[in-house]
């Protein structure tokens, strides 16, 4: 149930018959959303979504690459996926991650850009109040800073800038802001109103 999912997302444990599991480090949730197939599916509420770091969009493969999936599970020859890193490397770079250094400024940016989302708010931003019904709430802010020093460390980048805070703010925030009417009624989405935050 939603129930579940939220408390294993958020206390890092299941309770199930009575029994309360802890669930093993690293743990994490990929979920997938199919914009077609809504029949028998209900819409995970704004504090579910909150929980999820990013919310990527994933497009169609190049033809390509739909060739190459197409051969490689149809043809017997499918390839067994190799482990990358073990479960203590993974924990090793949570560990070095949360270490890398952000300086005041770009902490201060990812606030200001969580905090312009709120509409009806004194730090709301026009836009927010024209086109957003929801703005983002203070986990966004977390994880705009997390997620920067991810994209910094993948770079080789001692220390996160307000760049990668900008690179990853679409991810990061589209599915914690709610657009209003006026914004779908002139055809915008949440990319579009980032953007405009921008």
């Amino acid at each position: 149930t939603q129930a579940a999912l939220l408390e294993a997302m958020q206390e890092r444990r299941v309770s199930v018959a009575g029994n309360t599991l802890e669930l093993p480090e690293p743990f994490f949730v990929l979920a997938t959303q199919n914009p077609i197939e809504q029949e028998g599916t209900y819409p995970l509420p704004e504090a579910q979504l909150d929980r999820f770091l990013f919310n990527i969009l994933v497009g169609y493969p190049t033809k390509t690459e739909e060739e190459a999936v197409v051969a490689s599970t149809t043809m017997g020859n499918a390839k067994e996926i190799d482990q990358v890193l073990s479960r203590q490397e993974v924990l090793d770079m949570q560990f070095a991650l949360k270490q890398i250094p952000v300086t005041d400024d770009v902490i201060a940016y990812a606030v200001d850009l969580v905090r312009k989302t709120r509409p009806n708010t004194a730090d709301g931003s026009d836009v927010a109040h024209n086109y957003l019904n929801w703005g983002a709430g203070p986990r966004a802010s977390q994880n705009l800073i997390l997620a920067a020093k991810a994209l910094a460390m993948m770079n080789g980048d001692g220390s996160p800038s307000i760049t990668h805070v900008r690179k990853i703010a679409q991810p990061v925030l589209r599915h914690r802001i709610v657009a209003n009417f006026k914004a779908k009624g002139e055809g915008l989405i949440e990319d579009d109103i980032i953007g405009q935050l921008l």
